[in-house]
């Protein structure tokens, strides 16, 4: 099946504790069925320091749900996304305005 949400595609999370947040999607992973968004999910992970980097408490952005992630339209609103045939190429576009993503 091919990617609703791709990387580099501007989000809104539906659900958990950052709720309402938008942020842009940096890794997809579909086995998982989860992606990194830039800035949001944040957990302080500790590193152990080493002659290469400083160590210490780095907050870390974590994997959140596909299901939870809804893509941004052109008008700044949450949207569903869809497939359809533009000429011989399957495009996706937003449900609400109708205009291809």
């Amino acid at each position: 099946m091919a990617a609703k949400l791709k990387k580099g595609d501007k989000v809104v999370v539906l659900a958990g504790k950052d709720k309402g947040k938008q942020g842009e999607i940096a890794q997809v992973m579909p086995k998982t069925g989860k992606a990194i968004v830039e800035g949001i999910n944040i957990a302080i992970r500790h590193v152990k320091q080493s002659q290469t980097s400083q160590g210490g408490r780095i907050p870390q952005a974590m994997p959140i749900d596909l299901s939870n992630l809804a893509l941004v339209d052109s008008k700044g609103k949450p949207t569903r996304v869809g497939f359809r045939m533009d000429g011989d190429k399957k495009v996706r576009y937003a449900k609400t305005t109708g205009e291809a993503v």
